[in-house]
């Protein structure tokens, strides 16, 4: 919460920098326990002088304080490091704050983290000191193990990054890409804010390998043309899941090549594809950029909002940002947008032009398209009225993407009362800022939130230190983000749930039906072990197989809810395939199996009727009828009937069964003697398909 006001910080600095107290006893240690792979986004800065920074990688901890199989890699003006191995110490206090030294090579970084309730960190780096060091965010969370390979990275992805070039001109790409799982990606689509001037990207070669099955470490190729230019992109990428990477732009930073962090992340598309009507209702956007202002300088710039729309093409947006160090709203701002199949989605509000690609229904990956180059996410509202009581509980929050060397960096756990008409919210803080760390500051506020006129929009107002204001929208009862109104230096904060009540924990998760034919869908229901808390509860879900069984990223219980259900999509499949889908919840996960079947063969048809001998002596002989179907009959055989338009001259059973994985049958047509030759048609009909044969019946 220091982002609400940069006095407050300074207070806190020159009382507490010179001797900065430990945070920790290492109580809660076994929160971190298991894989992780991070992503940190950075400003490195001497004096006057600031240049990027970022870092991809991944560790094991033992849940004891140990960090172990350290990799990463950095990028930053002047060069980085590849896949550099470090060791590390962690630990974790009573209130889920954090302090962790990654030892690297001949050197060490320290970082200050909050635990959240999905077993996941938020974090900052917290060592500069004296106006210099690298000030800087990021998020570490838990890896599966399995997807470390290039054929599980499968389907369809959104991507998005952003950063700078040399001299700090900001840039930023979003796009999409279909991947095959043998490192080749297709249908590709992309566009990129280059310092101020966008451009569609036209790509003619896109690849991808997961170099290090034991790591996760991967790499990939972008080649592509902008406004008729040729370029190349080459990112580093450590596995978080099938679903989704954690990227970094490993070329050399230049004026030509900006350093871009960001996130590679699965599309959900439906049946049918993207369409206007994937946007539908309410979604809290959050972004951060660079100001330019009017006399020429260049500062943070930072906004969030509730953009609804009306799945046909009008939308509102109601935004508040601090815009060259001074806040900016508008409100129920009207717009148009359109989204395309592949999910690429353009919006216009006013003069603003937004350029988004989805990963699922209201969620996107999104950046504008001007100078400031804001670039940022949507996250669908979640469903319900928001007012004080909704946002009620112990949540971990950060600064996230700094974007200037001035930002103050925190990471913390707050409480909020949910009291009406004015809650309150108190915690402990972590500050990283470049005239030195601050460790466990106190921190409190008032808050208040509404459900209209605009729906989970609220105030805070910073009731020690020497106050500020901030604005705050609620994503869900579990998470809100906010923007500060006096910091000169903003950003967005993010506050995600930290811990589960202790009276309550995820019981169970089932699946209705166990088992689907692929293409269609399971409904997934999580059970509470009691009614959740006054401020509701976020249940995180995964699916160990994305590419053939995906899930929301969760689902939100409303308060006093003991059961939630979500819906879990499937692809066609070739074979029975059995996938692991899983819910964690205050430290405890439940999971269930879902077999995914390959659709049943289309029923045959009847592809012919034969007659042989197609002309008789009436009376005196007999004709043999075959059926041929298209392919082998089902179990249980196949009923084909017959029928003959002259009965008393050629006569037919009034069906023949072909037997299960047959596709021949035969019958037999008896005739009478006549006075005069004449002909029969013998008719057969299955399934809405009929085949004849004439039969001569002679003298």
């Amino acid at each position: 919460m220091t982002k609400l006001n940069a006095l407050l910080i300074v207070c806190f600095a020159a009382v507490l920098a010179s001797s900065v107290r430990a945070q920790t006893s290492g109580v809660n240690n076994a929160e971190l326990n298991g894989n992780y792979a991070f992503t940190f986004t950075g400003i490195r800065g001497t004096g006057s002088i600031s240049s990027v920074f970022a870092a991809v990688g991944r560790f094991t901890a033992d849940g004891a304080g140990n960090l172990t199989n350290g990799e990463l890699d950095t990028n930053t003006v002047g060069g980085g490091a590849a896949a550099q191995s470090f060791t590390g110490i962690y630990s974790i206090g009573a209130d889920g704050r954090g302090v962790m030294t990654f030892n690297i090579g001949g050197g060490s970084a320290k970082l200050a983290f909050a635990m959240m309730a999905n077993g996941n960190a938020q974090f900052i780096e917290f060592d500069a000191s004296g106006g210099s060091g690298t000030i800087g965010s990021g998020t570490m969370e838990k890896v599966d193990t399995t997807a470390f390979s290039t054929s599980r990275i499968t389907g369809d992805y959104a991507f998005g990054a952003a950063g700078f070039d040399n001299v700090n001109n900001r840039a930023a790409i979003a796009g999409r890409f279909t991947s095959n799982g043998t490192g080749t990606l297709t249908n590709a689509a992309g566009d990129v804010n280059a310092y101020g001037t966008d451009y569609s990207m036209t790509f003619t070669a896109a690849n991808y390998t997961v170099s290090n099955t034991a790591t996760g470490r991967g790499t990939m190729h972008l080649a592509f043309t902008f406004g008729g230019t040729p370029d190349t992109m080459n990112f580093v990428f450590y596995v978080v899941n099938s679903g989704k990477l954690f990227m970094m732009e490993s070329d050399g930073v230049s004026p030509a090549t900006p350093l871009l962090n960001g996130v590679f992340a699965q599309q959900q598309i439906p049946a049918g594809g993207f369409n206007n009507s994937s946007l539908n209702g309410n979604m809290v956007l959050y972004l951060t950029g660079f100001s330019v202002c009017s006399s020429g300088s260049r500062v943070p710039k930072a906004g969030v909002g509730l953009l609804t729309a009306n799945g046909s093409g009008a939308l509102s947006l109601t935004w508040d940002e601090n815009y060259c160090s001074a806040p900016n709203s508008f409100t129920s701002a009207a717009g148009r947008y359109s989204v395309a199949a592949n999910g690429r989605t353009s919006i216009t509000i006013g003069g603003n032009i937004l350029v988004a690609y989805l990963e699922s229904l209201n969620q996107a990956i999104l950046f504008d398209f001007d100078v400031n180059a804001l670039f940022g996410f949507a996250e669908p509202q979640a469903a319900g009225s928001f007012n004080n009581g909704t946002l009620k509980g112990t949540y971990a929050g950060y600064v996230t993407n700094p974007t200037g060397f001035g930002v103050t960096a925190f990471s913390g756990e707050f409480t909020a009362d949910g009291a009406s008409p004015s809650g309150n919210m108190t915690g402990s803080e972590d500050i990283g800022a470049s005239n030195g760390p601050v460790s466990g500051a106190a921190f409190k506020a008032t808050y208040s939130v509404s459900p209209s006129p605009t729906n989970g929009r609220g105030t805070m107002t910073v009731t020690s230190g020497t106050g500020g204001n901030a604005v705050i929208y609620m994503v869900s009862p579990s998470k809100f983000v906010a923007v500060s109104l006096n910091d000169p230096n903003p950003a967005v904060l993010d506050f995600e749930l930290s811990s589960a009540p202790a009276s309550v924990s995820l019981s169970s998760l089932s699946l209705n039906p166990a088992s689907v034919t692929g293409a269609n869908s399971s409904t997934g229901t999580v059970t509470l072990s009691g009614p959740a808390p006054a401020g509701g509860a976020q249940v995180a879900l995964s699916s160990n197989n994305t590419a053939v069984a995906r899930v929301p990223s969760s689902v939100t219980f409303a308060a006093g809810a003991t059961s939630a259900t979500f819906t879990v999509t499937t692809s066609a499949v070739a074979a029975s395939t059995t996938v692991s889908i899983s819910a964690a919840y205050g430290g405890a996960t439940r999971s269930a199996s879902l077999t995914v079947t390959p659709a049943p063969p289309p029923p045959p048809t009847l592809s012919s009727l034969t007659l042989s001998p197609s002309s008789i002596v009436g009376g005196l002989q007999s004709s043999t009828g075959t059926v041929t179907l298209s392919r082998p009959a089902p179990a249980g055989g196949v009923t084909v009937m017959l029928s003959s338009s002259n009965a008393t001259v050629a006569r037919v059973p009034s069906s023949v069964i072909v037997p299960a994985g047959a596709t021949t049958a035969t019958f037999t047509v008896n005739t009478s003697a006549v006075l005069v030759s004449t002909s029969a048609t013998i008719s057969a009909s299955y399934n809405g398909t009929t085949r004849a044969a004439t039969l001569a019946v002679l003298l």
